[in-house]
């Protein structure tokens, strides 16, 4: 009978663990599940120019890549209003990607955009996660402007490590009815809340104290920024949040 008992006790733990194991793996896939690409690595689809019907020619793509002044290397050939946005309009999400920048290159992330012929920038309406080389910045010193921050409003951690220029970074924003944080290759390296009365004395102090469509909305589309700079773009995705 202790054989027969010990068996059966045996059997159980078997199965109660191959159940365990099951209910996770059906777990990370529907996690995973909730993810969707906004770049099939081959085609523009689901993108556009800023206020244009036109796709601008300083966007490409190259392997397997959103690239912008693709081979210019350290050269800026000027900034322009040619951002390039998503078609589809988020509100609250998980938002990564993979960028890589030119040597002393700026480029920056816009969420919540608003594409309005009055609005002649992205910027205008969507806040700014900063893409910069920071070690040979050509165009920013301050800290409130420098790579991963919430541009002129919010410094990111001095513990950031963004990767040297032409080498792959990953940054992920997220955004859940005003609570925001930027993650910069797996660290999260700033949180702040949008309307707080701290954001709202930052704003005022600064770049956006006279704007009223600034961080206005809370719906909008993804851009990513021409800046007359060389920056390459993949793995684009976003999960929304309920």
């Amino acid at each position: 009978m202790k054989l027969q008992n010990l068996y059966l006790l045996a059997l159980a733990l078997i199965v109660a663990s191959c159940g365990g194991k099951k209910a996770e793996t059906t777990e990370t896939t529907e996690t995973e599940s909730e993810w969707v690409s906004l770049f099939d690595g081959k085609t523009f689809n689901g993108w556009k120019t800023y206020n244009s019907d036109t796709m601008s020619d300083a966007w490409s793509i190259v392997d397997g890549a959103i690239a912008c002044n693709n081979g210019i290397g350290e050269e800026n050939v000027g900034f322009k209003s040619t951002s390039l946005m998503t078609t589809t309009s988020y509100g609250n999400f998980e938002f990564e990607l993979e960028y890589k920048i030119a040597k002393g290159g700026n480029s920056g992330i816009f969420y919540h955009v608003v594409e309005k012929p009055e609005y002649a920038y992205d910027f205008v309406t969507g806040p700014e996660v900063q893409v910069l080389d920071d070690e040979f910045s050509r165009s920013e010193s301050k800290a409130y402007k420098m790579v991963a921050s919430n541009y002129a409003m919010h410094a990111p951690s001095e513990t950031k490590k963004p990767n040297p220029y032409m080498q792959w970074n990953k940054m992920k924003i997220v955004y859940d009815n005003g609570h925001v944080e930027h993650w910069l290759n797996g660290e999260k390296v700033l949180e702040f809340e949008e309307g707080s009365p701290d954001w709202l004395a930052r704003k005022a102090a600064d770049k956006w104290a006279n704007s009223e469509t600034y961080a206005a909305f809370k719906e909008g589309a993804f851009s990513l920024q021409d800046h007359g700079d060389e920056v390459h773009y993949r793995n684009i995705r976003v999960k929304e949040l309920k």
